[in-house]
C-alpha cells in the first residue's frame, strides 16, 4: 500500500493537466467593463494594463493601488468609486504575468521587475515628481517595500498585508496556504482575462519564485519597514489564513512598532477590501485624513 500523498499525487498530475487546459470562459459584464475603462502602456516590449481615474475637485492627492496574488487590478473595484470621492487621482495595474497585462513565457518574474514597472507607470503618467499615497495588498506589499527600499520618492506608504515575517519569520501555514491558492486559481485568473494559450506549469512555477525571492531579500524588505521615517498603516483580517491571527498581529507590531494598525471584524479575512469594502476603505480614509 502506497503512502496516502504518493496516490494523491499522482492522482493530481492528470487532473492538473487538464484543468490547465481548459479553454477560457468568456469575460463577465462588470470585467469588460473594467478593461475598456482602461488603457496600455509599454514596460520593454510588454504591454502593461492599468486604469487612472480622475476624481475629487481640489485635491492634489494621488493613490496608486498595487493588487495581490494571484489576482489584478480588479481587487480594487468595491473601494474604486470611495477612492475617486478622496483623491485627485486613482490609478491602478495589473502586473506582469496577471489580469489584462502581458503574459511572456518563458520569462523570470520578479518582485523587482513589477517595482521597476510601477516606476515606468509613474513616469509615462507624469507624476515622478509628485507624491504618491501606496496602497498595496500582498504580492503588491513586497512591491511596495521595494519601491520604498528604491526611495523614488516621497511615498506615502499603506500596507494591507505587509508579510514581515517572510522568510526564516514566515509562518509555515501562510506560506503553505498561498501556494495552494496559487495552484487553484492563477491559471484560471490569467486565462480569463487575457485570450492566450492556456497557463502551463513553467509558467506558473516562474510567477510563484516570488516566493523565494522574499527569503532571498528578506533584509532588504523588511529593513525598508524598519528604517522609513515613512507613515505605515496595517488593515488587518482577523479570519485571514494567511497571516493568522493572533501570532501574525503580534509579530507585526513588535517589529513595527510605529505603524498603526486597523483590527476589522472577527469574520473577514485576507480580502478585506472586498470582503468589508466600507470598514475597510473608513479604515484607509481614517488613516489618509490624519496627517
Amino acid at each position: 500500500m502506497k503512502e496516502w500523498w504518493v496516490q494523491v499525487g499522482l492522482l493530481s498530475v492528470p487532473l492538473l493537466a487538464v484543468y490547465l487546459h481548459i479553454p477560457p470562459p468568456k469575460l463577465s459584464p462588470a470585467l469588460l467593463s473594467w478593461r475598456s475603462s482602461g488603457g496600455y502602456f509599454t514596460y520593454k516590449d510588454q504591454n502593461i494594463f492599468y486604469r487612472d481615474s480622475y476624481g475629487a475637485v481640489g485635491s492634489s492627492d494621488i493613490v496608486i493601488l498595487l493588487h495581490g496574488f494571484p489576482t489584478s487590478s480588479y481587487d480594487w473595484c468595491k473601494i474604486w468609486e470611495g477612492l475617486t470621492q478622496r483623491f485627485h487621482r486613482v490609478i491602478a495595474l495589473d502586473f506582469v504575468g496577471f489580469g489584462f497585462s502581458d503574459k511572456p513565457r518563458p520569462h523570470r518574474y520578479s518582485i523587482f521587475e513589477q517595482a521597476s514597472i510601477v516606476e515606468g507607470l509613474v513616469r509615462h503618467l507624469g507624476l515622478h515628481h509628485q507624491r504618491i499615497n501606496l496602497l498595496s495588498h500582498d504580492y503588491g506589499d513586497t512591491v511596495a517595500q521595494e519601491l520604498l527600499h528604491r526611495s523614488l520618492q516621497p511615498l506615502m506608504l499603506w500596507l494591507l498585508f505587509t508579510e514581515v515575517a517572510s522568510g526564516r519569520c514566515r509562518f509555515h501555514f501562510g506560506l503553505t496556504a498561498q501556494v495552494y491558492i496559487a495552484l487553484k486559481a492563477i491559471s484560471r485568473l490569467c486565462n480569463t482575462w487575457r485570450h492566450r494559450p492556456p497557463c502551463n506549469n513553467r509558467f506558473l512555477f516562474s510567477i510563484l519564485q516570488y516566493i523565494n525571492q522574499r527569503k532571498k531579500h528578506r533584509d532588504r524588505w523588511v529593513g525598508a519597514l524598519m528604517s522609513t521615517s515613512v507613515p505605515l498603516h496595517l488593515i488587518y483580517g482577523p479570519l485571514d489564513p494567511v497571516n493568522p491571527h493572533p501570532e501574525f498581529l503580534q509579530l507585526y507590531k513588535k517589529v513595527l512598532p510605529m505603524s498603526t494598525v486597523s483590527v476589522l471584524d472577527d469574520h473577514i479575512s485576507h480580502y478585506p477590501q472586498l470582503e468589508d469594502p466600507t470598514g475597510f476603505l473608513n479604515a484607509y480614509l481614517n488613516f489618509i485624513n490624519s496627517f
